[in-house]
Protein backbone atom coordinates (compact mmCIF):
# COMPACT_ATOMS: atom_id res chain seq x y z
CA UNK A 1 0.00 0.00 0.00
CA UNK A 2 1.41 3.07 -1.01
CA UNK A 3 0.72 6.33 1.13
CA UNK A 4 1.20 10.04 0.45
CA UNK A 5 4.13 12.04 2.23
CA UNK A 6 3.61 15.97 2.24
CA UNK A 7 7.15 17.95 2.56
CA UNK A 8 6.77 20.97 4.43
CA UNK A 9 7.76 23.71 3.88
CA UNK A 10 8.07 23.79 0.16
CA UNK A 11 4.32 21.61 -0.37
CA UNK A 12 5.90 19.16 -2.41
CA UNK A 13 4.25 15.91 -2.30
CA UNK A 14 5.44 12.12 -3.42
CA UNK A 15 4.08 8.50 -2.89
CA UNK A 16 6.05 6.28 -0.69
CA UNK A 17 5.30 2.59 -1.20
CA UNK A 18 6.00 0.28 2.02
CA UNK A 19 9.28 -1.58 0.85
CA UNK A 20 11.31 1.81 0.14
CA UNK A 21 12.55 4.42 1.96
CA UNK A 22 10.87 8.07 2.22
CA UNK A 23 14.63 9.15 0.92
CA UNK A 24 14.79 6.23 -2.20
CA UNK A 25 10.85 7.33 -3.08
CA UNK A 26 11.23 11.27 -3.03
CA UNK A 27 14.43 10.70 -5.18
CA UNK A 28 13.00 8.39 -7.97
CA UNK A 29 10.14 10.78 -8.00
CA UNK A 30 12.53 13.70 -8.57
CA UNK A 31 12.65 15.58 -5.30
CA UNK A 32 16.03 16.50 -4.19
CA UNK A 33 16.07 15.93 -0.48
CA UNK A 34 19.66 16.29 1.17
CA UNK A 35 21.45 13.03 2.03
CA UNK A 36 24.95 11.85 2.02
CA UNK A 37 25.32 7.77 2.47
CA UNK A 38 21.95 6.51 2.16
CA UNK A 39 22.88 3.68 4.70
CA UNK A 40 22.04 5.81 8.34
CA UNK A 41 25.67 6.18 9.14
CA UNK A 42 26.17 10.28 8.17
CA UNK A 43 22.93 11.49 9.64
CA UNK A 44 22.60 14.25 6.42
CA UNK A 45 18.93 13.24 5.98
CA UNK A 46 18.02 13.80 9.08
CA UNK A 47 14.15 15.56 8.86
CA UNK A 48 11.28 15.79 11.31
CA UNK A 49 7.70 14.01 11.39
CA UNK A 50 4.82 16.39 11.99
CA UNK A 51 2.12 13.96 11.35
CA UNK A 52 1.92 10.19 10.88
CA UNK A 53 3.73 7.12 12.06
CA UNK A 54 7.03 6.06 10.66
CA UNK A 55 9.73 2.61 10.95
CA UNK A 56 12.82 3.60 11.93
CA UNK A 57 14.67 0.87 9.80
CA UNK A 58 18.39 0.16 10.63
CA UNK A 59 18.74 4.07 11.72
CA UNK A 60 22.03 3.88 14.09
CA UNK A 61 21.29 4.89 17.46
CA UNK A 62 24.26 7.15 17.28
CA UNK A 63 23.09 8.74 14.61
CA UNK A 64 19.55 8.96 15.18
CA UNK A 65 18.90 9.26 19.65
CA UNK A 66 16.56 8.30 21.77
CA UNK A 67 15.46 11.73 22.42
CA UNK A 68 15.50 12.40 18.36
CA UNK A 69 13.08 9.90 18.21
CA UNK A 70 10.78 11.12 20.50
CA UNK A 71 11.29 14.84 19.48
CA UNK A 72 9.70 13.34 15.90
CA UNK A 73 13.05 12.91 13.67
CA UNK A 74 13.96 10.18 11.62
CA UNK A 75 16.98 9.72 9.34
CA UNK A 76 15.00 9.35 5.92
CA UNK A 77 16.91 6.61 4.45
CA UNK A 78 16.23 4.30 6.63
CA UNK A 79 12.96 5.47 7.74
CA UNK A 80 9.72 3.99 6.27
CA UNK A 81 6.00 5.24 6.30
CA UNK A 82 3.36 3.46 7.94
CA UNK A 83 0.43 5.90 7.41
CA UNK A 84 0.48 9.21 5.15
CA UNK A 85 2.79 11.88 6.40
CA UNK A 86 3.90 15.21 6.48
CA UNK A 87 7.83 15.60 7.38
CA UNK A 88 10.04 18.64 7.56
CA UNK A 89 13.40 18.53 5.73
CA UNK A 90 14.91 20.93 3.58
CA UNK A 91 14.91 20.93 -0.45
CA UNK A 92 18.16 20.74 -2.41
CA UNK A 93 17.50 23.13 -5.00
CA UNK A 94 20.81 25.60 -5.33
CA UNK A 95 24.52 25.07 -5.48
CA UNK A 96 24.86 26.02 -1.70
CA UNK A 97 23.00 23.20 -0.56
CA UNK A 98 25.07 20.85 -1.86
CA UNK A 99 28.71 20.43 -0.50
CA UNK A 100 32.06 18.96 -2.54
CA UNK A 101 33.64 16.01 -1.48
CA UNK A 102 36.51 14.12 -2.74
CA UNK A 103 35.86 10.17 -2.62
CA UNK A 104 36.99 7.40 -3.88
CA UNK A 105 35.49 5.24 -6.91
CA UNK A 106 36.05 2.11 -8.76
CA UNK A 107 35.19 1.31 -12.63
CA UNK A 108 31.99 -0.63 -12.78
CA UNK A 109 31.91 -1.30 -16.17
CA UNK A 110 33.43 0.14 -19.52
CA UNK A 111 31.00 0.26 -22.34
CA UNK A 112 32.23 1.76 -25.85
CA UNK A 113 29.47 2.85 -27.74
CA UNK A 114 31.16 4.94 -30.66
CA UNK A 115 34.25 4.38 -32.29
CA UNK A 116 35.73 7.29 -29.94
CA UNK A 117 33.51 7.26 -27.27
CA UNK A 118 33.36 5.48 -24.09
CA UNK A 119 30.66 5.35 -21.41
CA UNK A 120 32.62 4.65 -18.11
CA UNK A 121 30.47 3.59 -15.04
CA UNK A 122 31.67 4.32 -11.40
CA UNK A 123 30.49 2.96 -8.41
CA UNK A 124 32.07 4.21 -5.11
CA UNK A 125 32.06 2.70 -1.39
CA UNK A 126 28.87 1.04 -0.44
CA UNK A 127 28.43 3.79 2.58
CA UNK A 128 28.82 6.72 0.41
CA UNK A 129 26.58 8.08 -2.13
CA UNK A 130 27.31 11.72 -4.00
CA UNK A 131 24.50 13.88 -3.95
CA UNK A 132 24.16 16.48 -7.65
CA UNK A 133 22.34 18.09 -9.49
CA UNK A 134 21.49 17.01 -13.05
CA UNK A 135 24.18 18.44 -15.10
CA UNK A 136 26.71 18.98 -13.07
CA UNK A 137 30.15 17.69 -13.26
CA UNK A 138 32.87 15.90 -10.96
CA UNK A 139 37.08 16.21 -11.64
CA UNK A 140 39.14 13.10 -11.77
CA UNK A 141 41.71 13.53 -9.80
CA UNK A 142 45.35 12.40 -11.40
CA UNK A 143 47.94 11.08 -9.28
CA UNK A 144 50.25 14.08 -10.15
CA UNK A 145 47.98 16.55 -8.79
CA UNK A 146 46.21 17.17 -12.31
CA UNK A 147 42.32 16.71 -13.06
CA UNK A 148 40.14 16.04 -15.73
CA UNK A 149 36.13 17.23 -15.99
CA UNK A 150 33.48 15.02 -17.19
CA UNK A 151 29.86 15.70 -16.70
CA UNK A 152 27.57 13.49 -15.08
CA UNK A 153 25.18 11.79 -17.06
CA UNK A 154 22.79 10.29 -14.93
CA UNK A 155 20.01 11.63 -12.95
CA UNK A 156 20.33 12.55 -9.60
CA UNK A 157 17.98 9.75 -8.73
CA UNK A 158 20.06 7.36 -10.22
CA UNK A 159 23.07 7.17 -8.20
CA UNK A 160 23.83 3.74 -7.79
CA UNK A 161 26.37 4.03 -10.55
CA UNK A 162 28.11 7.55 -11.72
CA UNK A 163 28.00 7.58 -15.70
CA UNK A 164 30.48 9.88 -17.70
CA UNK A 165 31.09 9.82 -21.29
CA UNK A 166 34.20 10.05 -22.70
CA UNK A 167 35.00 10.84 -25.95
CA UNK A 168 39.24 10.19 -26.81
CA UNK A 169 40.94 13.01 -27.58
CA UNK A 170 43.92 11.54 -29.79
CA UNK A 171 47.34 11.70 -27.65
CA UNK A 172 45.52 12.80 -24.14
CA UNK A 173 46.74 11.60 -21.37
CA UNK A 174 43.68 10.84 -19.70
CA UNK A 175 41.59 9.54 -22.38
CA UNK A 176 44.24 7.66 -23.75
CA UNK A 177 44.11 5.46 -20.70
CA UNK A 178 40.41 5.35 -20.53
CA UNK A 179 39.96 3.47 -23.85
CA UNK A 180 43.39 1.18 -23.77
CA UNK A 181 44.43 0.77 -20.23
CA UNK A 182 41.31 1.22 -18.15
CA UNK A 183 40.17 -1.71 -16.61
CA UNK A 184 37.01 -2.56 -14.61
CA UNK A 185 37.81 -2.72 -10.73
CA UNK A 186 40.20 0.26 -11.26
CA UNK A 187 40.41 2.74 -8.57
CA UNK A 188 40.18 6.53 -9.13
CA UNK A 189 39.48 9.51 -6.95
CA UNK A 190 37.28 12.26 -7.78
CA UNK A 191 36.04 15.68 -6.49
CA UNK A 192 32.25 17.13 -7.07
CA UNK A 193 29.89 17.83 -7.53
CA UNK A 194 31.04 21.19 -9.50
CA UNK A 195 29.27 23.40 -12.09
CA UNK A 196 26.63 25.85 -12.57
CA UNK A 197 25.28 23.83 -15.45
CA UNK A 198 22.09 22.31 -13.78
CA UNK A 199 18.31 21.90 -14.69
CA UNK A 200 16.47 25.30 -13.20
CA UNK A 201 12.99 23.20 -12.54
CA UNK A 202 11.61 26.13 -10.85
CA UNK A 203 10.63 27.44 -14.35
CA UNK A 204 7.74 27.12 -16.38
CA UNK A 205 9.51 27.85 -19.75
CA UNK A 206 9.78 25.31 -22.62
CA UNK A 207 13.76 24.17 -22.49
CA UNK A 208 15.53 24.29 -25.93
CA UNK A 209 18.38 22.06 -25.32
CA UNK A 210 21.22 21.64 -27.71
CA UNK A 211 24.11 19.27 -27.59
CA UNK A 212 27.33 18.77 -29.47
CA UNK A 213 29.28 15.72 -29.38
CA UNK A 214 29.53 13.80 -26.02
CA UNK A 215 27.70 17.38 -24.79
CA UNK A 216 25.11 14.82 -24.77
CA UNK A 217 26.09 13.95 -21.44
CA UNK A 218 24.33 16.34 -19.00
CA UNK A 219 21.78 16.85 -21.41
CA UNK A 220 20.85 13.05 -20.94
CA UNK A 221 21.09 13.65 -17.27
CA UNK A 222 18.64 17.06 -17.07
CA UNK A 223 16.12 15.05 -19.21
CA UNK A 224 15.56 12.27 -17.35
CA UNK A 225 15.71 13.87 -14.24
CA UNK A 226 12.71 15.98 -15.71
CA UNK A 227 11.14 12.56 -16.08
CA UNK A 228 11.29 11.51 -13.02
CA UNK A 229 9.84 14.71 -11.39
CA UNK A 230 6.74 13.62 -14.17
CA UNK A 231 7.70 17.63 -15.52
CA UNK A 232 5.54 18.21 -19.30
CA UNK A 233 7.52 21.31 -19.34
CA UNK A 234 8.20 20.87 -23.79
CA UNK A 235 11.61 19.91 -24.04
CA UNK A 236 13.09 20.36 -27.90
CA UNK A 237 16.33 18.66 -27.99
CA UNK A 238 18.76 18.77 -30.46
CA UNK A 239 21.87 16.73 -30.77
CA UNK A 240 24.93 17.54 -33.22
CA UNK A 241 27.83 15.52 -34.29
CA UNK A 242 29.89 14.58 -37.42
CA UNK A 243 28.61 10.95 -38.55
CA UNK A 244 26.01 8.92 -37.55
CA UNK A 245 27.78 6.33 -34.82
CA UNK A 246 28.74 9.66 -33.02
CA UNK A 247 25.05 9.56 -32.22
CA UNK A 248 26.09 7.08 -29.38
CA UNK A 249 22.59 6.87 -27.95
CA UNK A 250 20.70 7.93 -30.46
CA UNK A 251 17.62 5.36 -29.57
CA UNK A 252 17.40 6.74 -26.77
CA UNK A 253 16.90 9.97 -27.08
CA UNK A 254 14.15 8.49 -29.85
CA UNK A 255 12.42 6.52 -27.38
CA UNK A 256 12.14 9.74 -25.34
CA UNK A 257 10.32 10.97 -27.97
CA UNK A 258 8.39 8.19 -29.00
CA UNK A 259 7.03 8.12 -25.44
CA UNK A 260 6.46 11.96 -24.65
CA UNK A 261 4.43 13.93 -26.51
CA UNK A 262 5.97 16.79 -24.59
CA UNK A 263 9.66 16.05 -26.42
CA UNK A 264 11.13 16.62 -29.55
CA UNK A 265 14.29 15.07 -30.65
CA UNK A 266 16.10 16.34 -33.69
CA UNK A 267 19.75 14.81 -34.71
CA UNK A 268 21.76 16.97 -36.63
CA UNK A 269 24.52 16.22 -38.80
CA UNK A 270 27.67 17.85 -39.81
CA UNK A 271 30.04 15.77 -41.88
CA UNK A 272 28.01 12.90 -42.97
CA UNK A 273 29.83 10.52 -45.94
CA UNK A 274 27.35 9.84 -48.91
CA UNK A 275 27.50 6.44 -47.89
CA UNK A 276 25.65 6.72 -44.82
CA UNK A 277 22.50 7.90 -46.96
CA UNK A 278 21.68 10.04 -44.31
CA UNK A 279 18.20 11.99 -44.47
CA UNK A 280 18.09 13.94 -41.78
CA UNK A 281 18.88 17.64 -40.83
CA UNK A 282 22.60 18.39 -41.77
CA UNK A 283 24.55 21.35 -41.03
CA UNK A 284 25.47 23.37 -37.64
CA UNK A 285 23.27 21.86 -34.71
CA UNK A 286 22.61 25.59 -32.98
CA UNK A 287 21.66 26.38 -36.60
CA UNK A 288 19.19 23.94 -37.03
CA UNK A 289 17.50 24.86 -33.96
CA UNK A 290 17.55 28.69 -34.58
CA UNK A 291 15.35 27.81 -37.90
CA UNK A 292 12.81 25.84 -35.97
CA UNK A 293 13.35 28.77 -33.31
CA UNK A 294 13.21 32.03 -34.97
CA UNK A 295 11.44 33.34 -31.60
CA UNK A 296 13.06 32.35 -28.16
CA UNK A 297 11.96 34.92 -26.30
CA UNK A 298 9.66 32.30 -23.71
CA UNK A 299 12.19 29.64 -23.59
CA UNK A 300 14.90 28.63 -21.49
CA UNK A 301 17.84 27.42 -23.20
CA UNK A 302 20.78 24.41 -22.44
CA UNK A 303 23.62 24.53 -24.48
CA UNK A 304 26.73 21.90 -24.31
CA UNK A 305 29.33 21.09 -26.47
CA UNK A 306 32.56 22.59 -28.03
CA UNK A 307 33.53 26.29 -27.10
CA UNK A 308 33.05 27.26 -30.49
CA UNK A 309 29.36 25.98 -30.90
CA UNK A 310 28.23 27.32 -27.15
CA UNK A 311 29.56 30.92 -28.31
CA UNK A 312 28.21 30.80 -31.61
CA UNK A 313 24.80 29.58 -29.68
CA UNK A 314 24.64 32.72 -27.22
CA UNK A 315 25.85 34.78 -29.46
CA UNK A 316 22.94 33.85 -32.47
CA UNK A 317 19.97 33.14 -29.92
CA UNK A 318 20.32 36.51 -28.11
CA UNK A 319 21.18 38.52 -30.91
CA UNK A 320 18.55 37.28 -33.40
CA UNK A 321 16.15 34.78 -31.91
CA UNK A 322 15.38 37.28 -28.68
CA UNK A 323 16.39 34.60 -25.97
CA UNK A 324 16.97 36.44 -22.49
CA UNK A 325 20.35 36.97 -21.34
CA UNK A 326 19.57 34.88 -17.91
CA UNK A 327 17.74 32.32 -19.51
CA UNK A 328 20.53 30.72 -21.67
CA UNK A 329 23.04 28.40 -19.57
CA UNK A 330 26.14 26.65 -21.01
CA UNK A 331 28.69 24.08 -20.61
CA UNK A 332 31.70 24.63 -22.56
CA UNK A 333 33.92 22.37 -23.08
CA UNK A 334 37.73 22.26 -23.65
CA UNK A 335 40.61 20.38 -24.24
CA UNK A 336 43.80 22.12 -23.25
CA UNK A 337 45.82 23.52 -19.73
CA UNK A 338 45.70 21.57 -16.79
CA UNK A 339 43.30 24.46 -14.59
CA UNK A 340 39.82 25.32 -13.60
CA UNK A 341 37.93 27.56 -16.34
CA UNK A 342 35.45 29.85 -16.20
CA UNK A 343 32.70 31.41 -18.74
CA UNK A 344 29.83 33.65 -17.71
CA UNK A 345 27.22 31.15 -18.27
CA UNK A 346 28.74 28.39 -16.65
CA UNK A 347 31.75 26.42 -15.80
CA UNK A 348 34.04 25.40 -19.02
CA UNK A 349 35.87 22.97 -20.28
CA UNK A 350 34.54 19.41 -21.69
CA UNK A 351 32.69 18.00 -19.15
CA UNK A 352 31.85 21.00 -17.36
CA UNK A 353 34.91 22.65 -16.13
CA UNK A 354 38.52 21.19 -16.58
CA UNK A 355 40.48 20.03 -19.60
CA UNK A 356 39.37 16.03 -20.20
CA UNK A 357 42.19 14.54 -22.32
Amino acid sequence: MDHQVVVKPSGHVFSVSADESILAAALRQGLNLPYGCRDGVCGSCRGRVLSGEVSHGNASSAVLGESDRLAGFALLCCATARTDLCIETTEVRALADIPVRTLPARVHRLLRVAPEVMIVELRLPSSERLQFLAGQYVDILLKDGKRRSFSLANAPHDDSVLQLHVRRVPGGRFTEHVFNGMRERDLLRLRGPLGSFFLRDDSPRPMLLVAGGTGFAPIKAIVEHALAQRSTRPMDIYWGARQRADLYLLQLAQQWAAEHPWIRFVPVLSESPPAERWTGRTGLVHAAAMHDHPDLSQHQVYVCGAPAMVAAARADFLAHCQLPTDEFFADSFDYAADTQLAIATGPAPEMNGSPHD
